[in-house]
């Protein structure tokens, strides 16, 4: 068995959308994509090498593995993303989409049949972790399932009104807990949350609001 990390740059209100770059995903008008960049520090670039740290493959949505697909192969050795460039480049990429044949990218794969239960044989298997990046409309699709083990968010300080968002509806219910947290000068909180099974409720008693 492995595990599923979803990792996400977000918003103070969820939104997930284009965080990297002006022309990155402009779906539904969105207009403030890069909007990580003013946030960028030692701190956020070493939670990000931290995150790739440990082994593992890539589990991506066709519009991420898209954009992934046109500028990782290309990235120059004296890039200063060119560990990273090496690492998505040679591991296993397990895509969801139904155009598989176009998938060109090296040792790209595309998930076959029903996308949850191709996902589910995934995790029973043996081997590095499955780790998400960016994915919105993958990602909500496996909070609904209930098949995120481990969430690495990013926060940012700012709040962008409009734009798809990491939590829809539809995730399932579930209990986290917070493993480890530190924020950046820039005030960006970095949290690590791991699932911890369902949800408790409670009431307080003695009136405690009187």
């Amino acid at each position: 068995m492995r595990t599923l990390t979803v990792a996400a740059f977000v918003s103070l209100d969820g939104v997930m959308q284009a965080p990297g770059g002006p022309e990155e995903d402009t779906s539904g008008g969105f207009r403030f994509g890069g909007w990580i960049v003013p946030y960028a520090d030692q701190t956020t670039g070493q939670a990000v090498q931290d995150l790739f740290s440990l082994p593992f493959e890539l589990l991506l949505g066709r519009r991420t593995y898209d954009i992934f697909a046109a500028y990782w192969p290309h990235a120059s050795a004296d890039s200063p993303h060119h560990t990273i460039a090496d690492l998505f480049n040679g591991v296993p990429k397990h895509v969801a989409t139904h155009r598989g044949d176009s998938l060109e990218w090296h040792n790209s794969h595309a998930l076959p049949g029903n996308l949850v239960d191709a996902i589910s044989a995934l995790k029973r298997q043996d081997g590095p972790r499955l780790l998400t990046q960016g994915s919105g409309d993958l990602v909500r699709q496996l909070l609904a399932a209930g098949l995120v083990d481990e969430l690495r968010l990013m926060i940012h300080p700012i709040l962008l009104g409009r734009g798809k968002r990491l939590f829809d509806d539809n995730a399932q219910a579930a209990a986290f807990t917070l493993l480890s947290s530190i924020s950046s000068p820039g005030g960006v909180l970095i949290a690590r949350y791991t699932r911890s099974g369902e949800v408790r409720t409670g009431t307080f008693q003695g009136g405690g609001g009187r």
